[in-house]
């Protein structure tokens, strides 16, 4: 009998069909063969890790990197560092806060090169979608980007401007011809306002959550004229979901995703001045948050993503409506989600499906997302049973800044492979491209 390159069994695998004992046969980085437990299969290298659950590498489509120009913030080393450590072997870089923004394809390769040796899983990226590139979409498709993301409101850094909703029916139109993906962060600008003052509950009001409907309810109408497939991006308020559950039901090509951060903390217990929880659009109450899970296990949300986007900690001022908006979670978000969901009775195959094969098929990533013959051999061993405490310190993020330190949260990764190989003592993650059919 043949030596495979990689024997991996377990009584608890996460396959596409359930979680089961099985034995993971990897031969030239690839899954050639998911076999029962007993299996005599033979490798070069052989683990067994016993009741040791056995996942497919996470895919986290919603990642700001921000190298070039803002890596004081956020490289590619340390966040693809922190990813691996997570059990997450694929992400997608946002077309900002880098500088430059990847808005042309001049700027994706700027930003390949700068990514270049430094990737400890593999990467895909994200093109720009602002005023005055519709020109520009056609090169960043070809050049295999996974989609375009676009704001209707402000961004938050100055070279990535918003669009008007006639800027953005301008890009649907365009995209729908390529048959390209859309993401939007969908606020409304006119019904946001500045804060009142410092504290949580004024920034919170300052963003309603009627806010992200009514620029929901306008992408779903133009994505109903236009035929555009369209995604909405970190979906906060639970007020989306009537919209969106009924334009999935008429036919509209449209999905959302949420956030570890909208569904394991809440508005209520957010420390004032503690701007490690800031982020756009906000984390609100826990009523919301419980509407949040009912709208994941009903599939109107399909994915459950980072939105990881750092800054020095000198940009978390303790004022709520002065701080930098964004979360950092890279590493945390499945251990955050575990002990959440594994609270409210879901199992670790729901978790898979959220944050590794929705978020893939999201952005067609081929060979990513699940253990099944054909895949690529992106495995995580994780403990569901045992438990960690968060030290921001300890943390691969660049910046020791995240709202989960201090928190006690459920499940350890024990190990994780990348095309059948443990990721180790060198960066080994290759760029992805977007197959155009």
């Amino acid at each position: 009998m043949s030596e495979h390159d990689l024997v991996i069994r377990s009584t608890r695998v996460v396959t596409p069909g359930g979680v089961t004992p099985a034995t993971v046969v990897v031969d030239r980085g690839r899954i050639t063969a998911v076999e029962p437990h007993e299996s005599e299969a033979r490798g070069v290298r052989e683990v067994d890790l016993g009741t040791t659950a056995l996942l497919p590498g996470l895919v986290d489509t919603h990642v700001h990197v921000n190298e070039p120009g803002r890596t004081h913030w956020e490289g590619f080393a340390s966040a693809t560092r922190a990813a691996a450590a997570g059990g997450v072997t694929t992400i997608v870089d946002m077309p900002l806060n880098s500088l430059p923004p990847t808005v042309d394809a001049d700027a994706l390769r700027t930003k390949q090169k700068a990514a270049t040796g430094q990737c400890w899983v593999d990467v895909g990226f994200w093109g720009g979608a602002i005023p005055g590139n519709l020109a520009d979409l056609a090169a960043l498709h070809e050049q295999g980007v996974y989609g375009f993301k676009c704001f209707l409101s402000p961004s938050g850094v100055e070279e990535f401007p918003h669009l008007d909703l006639d800027e953005v029916r301008q890009v649907m139109t365009r995209l729908a011809a390529l048959d390209a993906l859309l993401v939007v962060h969908a606020e409304d600008p006119q019904l946001l306002t500045e804060p009142e003052g410092p504290s949580y509950g004024q920034f919170l009001d300052s963003r309603p959550g009627r806010s992200e409907r009514r620029a929901v309810e306008q992408v779903i109408e133009l994505a109903r004229q236009t035929g555009a497939r369209t995604h909405i991006l970190h979906v906060s308020s639970a007020e989306c979901l009537e919209p969106l559950e009924a334009a999935q039901r008429s036919g509209v090509r449209i999905t959302a995703e949420t956030c570890p951060h909208y569904l394991t903390l809440e508005a209520e217990q957010v420390p004032e001045g503690q701007t490690a929880f800031k982020c756009c659009p906000p984390i609100r109450d826990s009523a919301n948050r419980d509407r949040l899970w009912e709208g994941l296990a009903r599939g109107v949300l399909s994915c459950v993503v980072s939105d990881h986007s750092p800054s020095t900690a000198d940009l978390k001022v303790p004022d709520f409506a002065r701080a930098w908006g964004g979360i950092a979670s890279l590493q945390l978000g499945l251990t955050a989600i575990w002990t959440e969901a594994s609270r409210r009775g879901h199992t670790l195959r729901d978790v898979v499906r959220w944050m590794a094969e929705a978020p893939a098929a999201l952005g067609e990533i081929s060979g990513k997302g699940a253990i099944k013959p054909g895949n690529d051999a992106d495995l995580v061993a994780f403990d569901p049973e045992a438990d960690h405490l968060v030290d921001a310190g300890a943390l691969h993020h660049k910046n020791p800044v995240t709202p989960y330190h201090g928190r006690r949260l459920k499940g350890v990764v024990e190990t994780t492979w990348l095309r059948g190989g443990e990721i180790g003592s060198e960066p080994n993650g290759t760029f992805l491209k977007k197959v155009s059919t």
